[in-house]
């Protein structure tokens, strides 16, 4: 990584001076580490620098965009993103106001990726490799880590100057173990923001991934059916971003007329003691910033209060053509791409429930946990846990086959009737959207109970 690679007056000049409604640049100076195993195998390993900028012009509604590699002829670059704005460009340009800033933004590192040589990385990951390939019965293994470094410049023609930096630290460990044709996998995501020590810590949890899979061969599917279901924290976190947060994202509602007639502000979802929000100013997550990518400041923004819809993610631009207050919620995965509306932390507030409670009245239910994958279309959607058991007379029994659960999720925020007090985020993975992917967000939840759910076998 270079040191200042373009000076801040270069960088305000670029963005000065331009018939155009709205001009900015951002530049973005990264260094990221992979490692990638598939069974025996070590796939991938090695440290990619990269650095690169873009510039985003607004003229007459119309959008303007170039990525470069070169800074040396910035205002070009500027200038050629105006002239693209201009041919598109035949109505007004709706921006909501944000207040310029200037500010300089370093990350809060508890222990530093960076400061870890690559053949030590590689150790901790053989070893934990080696785990779980050492559990008789698990017969192939994949594990990716990856950690990566971004300091972003940003600067606009209204007079904001940001640098901001950040640490993403990620890894996902998965066994696979396979019997007279049957196969099972067991799977765990972990991430953390600014933070290398848990990577050091996953021996208990290789050895519990190889183990689950193993056990999951012997155990029965679950009958299909509708069932009351309670989701542990990872799943519910899941289920509330893929459902639900990708919904609230404006410009999926600004584009679509079912979903302008859907997503109304005001509209009961849920119960009262339902409580869905997002937000980057929630400290210490890997969704968590001080500024999105249009330089708009992080807040927390209520999605779902007491039951009912009251807010929405924006961009400027969104939040201008919908006359509803910007969120700080537009971001770019890099410099090759323009900011749009995404999420950032999710998650459903905690209630009053402990799990007993919400447990104990269920005759036969499917206690759900983890996740495994799943779809959406609209309203509709369909989960895989990761590992599911029966709930019989209020108590936790046996372990089943993972199973999918899907519905309306309209009807099935209607039917969360429990939630519990002990919220937990999900922090691996990333979200995709319009080809970005995977961008850094985190989801959560405290255990939750749904009543009248549709489940199958996965």
């Amino acid at each position: 990584m270079t040191d200042k690679p373009v000076a801040r007056e270069a960088v305000e000049a670029a963005v000065k001076g331009h018939n155009a409604d709205y001009v900015e640049v951002r530049i973005d100076d990264t260094a990221t580490t992979r490692l990638v195993y598939r069974g025996h195998e070590l796939e991938e390993i090695g440290i990619t620098e990269a650095f690169g900028g873009c510039a985003r012009a607004l003229v007459n509604g119309g959008w303007g965009f170039v990525s470069f590699n070169d800074p040396s002829q910035l205002r070009q670059r500027v200038e050629e993103a105006v002239a693209q704005a201009r041919h598109v460009g035949k109505e007004t340009s709706l921006l909501a106001d944000v207040a310029p800033v200037v500010d300089e933004v370093k990350a809060e590192i508890l222990k530093d990726p960076r400061k870890i040589t690559l053949s030590t990385k590689k150790k901790l990951f053989d070893a934990y490799n080696d785990i779980m390939l050492g559990v008789e019965g698990v017969t192939s293994t994949n594990i990716v880590y990856w950690d990566g470094w971004k300091r972003t410049t940003f600067a606009s023609s209204e007079g904001s100057y940001i640098e901001q930096e950040r640490l993403d630290v990620g890894t996902r460990l998965a066994a696979t173990a396979k019997r007279n044709g049957d196969m099972q996998q067991s799977s765990m995501s972990l991430g953390a923001l600014n933070d290398f020590s848990y990577i050091e810590t996953l021996d208990d949890a290789a050895l519990l991934i190889g183990n689950r899979a193993v056990e999951l061969l012997n155990a029965p599917y679950a009958e299909p059916g509708v069932y009351p279901v309670v989701l542990d924290p990872v799943l519910a976190g899941v289920f509330c971003h893929e459902a639900f947060g990708h919904l609230s994202e404006s410009d999926f509602v600004y584009e679509n007329d079912r979903m302008k007639e859907i997503m109304v502000l005001g509209r009961e979802f849920g119960g009262k003691h339902l409580n869905i929000v997002d937000g980057a100013a929630v400290p210490g997550l890997r969704g968590s910033y001080k500024y999105d990518d249009e330089g708009t400041p992080a807040m927390k923004t209520d999605l779902i209060r007491e039951g009912v819809l009251v807010g929405r993610l924006h961009s400027r631009e969104t939040a201008g053509k919908m006359h509803e207050p910007p969120s700080g919620n537009a971001r770019a995965i890099d410099y090759r791409f323009p900011p749009i509306v995404r999420m950032t932390n999710t998650y459903i507030e905690p209630s009053t429930s402990t799990f007993e409670e919400i447990i104990g009245d269920i005759k036969l239910g499917v206690y759900c946990k983890n996740w495994y994958g799943g779809t959406t279309s609209m309203e509709m959607f369909t989960f895989s846990a990761g590992e599911a058991y029966m709930i019989r007379d209020g108590q936790i029994a046996e372990l089943v086959r993972p199973v999918k659960l899907t519905g309306n999720l309209f009807t099935t925020l209607q039917n969360i009737d429990r939630i519990g007090t002990d919220l937990d985020f999900n922090q691996g993975g990333g979200c995709g959207k319009g080809g970005q992917m995977p961008l850094p967000v985190s989801n959560g939840s405290p255990h939750i109970r749904i009543q009248d759910c549709v489940v199958g076998e996965r």
